[in-house]
């Protein structure tokens, strides 16, 4: 099993927020498939797949805020 956390999206960047989440429980990604949308003050960035895999829970809902670090899902 593979969490996901949410990487260093830019400097000096501390959080996000979850504008829209594509992958669902159950779901099967490929790597560099888009996951997760976030929305910072400077920008808006797709979370991409770092594996291959199905979800099998999402931490996270839209509209909540994460720190860099944050756990956001597991790929199993």
């Amino acid at each position: 099993m593979t969490k996901v956390v949410l990487p260093l999206l830019a400097e000096g960047v501390a959080k996000a927020a979850v504008s829209y989440i594509y992958a669902k429980v159950g779901d099967t990604v490929k790597e560099g498939d888009s996951l997760i949308e976030f929305v910072t003050d400077k920008a808006t960035f797709n979370m991409p797949s770092p594996a291959a895999g199905r979800i099998s829970q999402v931490l996270v809902k839209e509209g909540d805020e994460v720190a860099i670090g944050g756990d956001l899902l597991y790929l199993e």
